[in-house]
């Protein structure tokens, strides 16, 4: 769990962190969510959950996952080393499995009988399907018709592992319109049904549960990389889109004010609205999907248009953690285009022999610039946060001839 001075309080009871997050609901809804919030806090105490999470954890998801020092990508005169959390070898390829098993042990003690939820990338739905059918739920996902076609390897791997895929074609008929129709579908019976939000989003207790589901990330990280190097890293990366994966690692450094912390956020092809997803970047405060956060938003406070290589970033929010950390100075929010992150993404590839998923790519274009800044000697972990199998017909479709790629 987080146990930083500034944070470890947060959220507080109505699910605030500082002046953003909370759960701004119709009071039918609510209800359910008061539920939710008071079955997790009885089963995250319990020893028993703890320990059949830990069991899975180890013998599902293969962890922990190992933290790699990336030799090659960090070479060159005066270049801080690199090392990589390879939360990309989980099963299911991504550390979205962390908190859907958490998500769907839950809705089965609560005796929901359907997950539903959203997905970008695919690496959600993936996981969420995987943990349904390892406990034997109905599974039910929403992806903008966009991602579908752009992350067509993961779509069939949803729908071999038995959930139902939905096309939303509404909108930008991308992962915020899938957020939308998700919603509108659990509205309709949130009795026996279960929305398992994708990211540390939502209305209260979604940004403190999957963050607390994630947290894992940050408390390996921390023990290995001491283990590895005999001493903490000198900065810690994570790409920031709804903010899981960032979350996860930061909250294992909270307290160790000597470790500066970066998140990562995607400035796409330009800082024009529409042509980036750079919420805490470029936006202000303002509701979301039943929450504060930062938003990019229009003067009506409408959200805006966004874009992203990386359709695991492209949401006009994100987490209200995040939020709070961005104004007490915490964390460090900074930006990497498209064509960076595909760079990285060849980079990484060639020569590590690692592929990574184009939003993790964002992280790694960060940390090799940081790492000239940084210079020889110091240290950066980043969270490799997913495998990049899903984007590489995209990926070879869209920029293949430009990296010596012909098919």
């Amino acid at each position: 769990m987080n146990t930083d001075t500034e944070t470890r309080q947060t959220p507080d009871e109505k699910g605030f962190f500082g002046q953003y997050g909370g759960s701004f609901l119709p009071p039918q809804l609510q209800k359910i969510m008061d539920e939710i919030t008071a079955a997790y806090k009885t089963l995250r105490a319990e020893a028993s959950f703890q320990d059949e999470l830990g069991a899975l954890y180890r013998t599902y998801v293969g962890r922990p996952s190992p933290v790699f020092h990336a030799a090659r990508l960090s070479e060159g005169a005066g270049r801080a080393g690199i090392y990589l959390k390879r939360e990309d070898l989980n099963h299911t390829g991504a550390h979205k499995i962390n908190h859907c098993l958490g998500e769907a042990m839950l809705a089965r003690k609560m005796g929901k009988k359907r997950l539903i939820a959203e997905t970008g990338a695919g690496q959600h739905g993936v996981a969420l399907a995987s943990a349904a059918a390892l406990l034997g739920l109905e599974c039910e996902i929403y992806m903008g018709e966009v991602d579908v076609k752009k992350e067509h390897p993961n779509v069939i791997r949803m729908k071999i592992l038995g959930a139902r895929v939905v096309t939303v074609t509404a909108g930008s008929k991308t992962l915020k319109d899938a957020v939308d129709a998700a919603f509108e579908a659990y509205l309709k019976d949130p009795v026996s049904q279960f929305y398992a939000i994708g990211s540390v989003v939502g209305p209260h207790p979604f940004p403190m549960m999957v963050r607390d589901f994630q947290s894992i990330v940050g408390r390996e990280a921390r023990g290995q990389f001491l283990d590895m190097t005999g001493g903490l890293p000198d900065a810690v990366v994570a790409c920031v889109g709804g903010g899981s994966n960032a979350i996860g690692l930061f909250s294992g450094f909270m307290p160790d004010k000597a470790v500066a912390l970066y998140g990562v956020e995607p400035s796409g092809r330009s800082f024009k609205d529409g042509d980036h997803s750079a919420t805490l970047t470029k936006g202000r405060p303002g509701m979301l999907h039943g929450f504060k956060c930062y938003l990019l938003q229009d003067q009506a406070g409408q959200p805006l248009p966004v874009h992203t290589v990386a359709s695991g970033l492209a949401y006009p929010g994100v987490g209200p953690e995040h939020s709070y950390l961005k104004d007490i100075g915490r964390v460090n929010y900074e930006t990497i285009n498209d064509k960076e992150a595909i760079d990285a993404f060849f980079e990484l590839s060639r020569k590590e022999g690692i592929i990574p998923a184009i939003e993790s790519a964002h992280a790694a274009a960060y940390a090799l610039k940081l790492s000239r800044r940084l210079g020889e000697g110091k240290k950066i972990l980043v969270n490799l946060s997913g495998r990049g199998d899903k984007d590489i017909d995209f990926v070879v479709n869209a920029y293949g001839p430009g990296y010596g790629i012909t098919q």
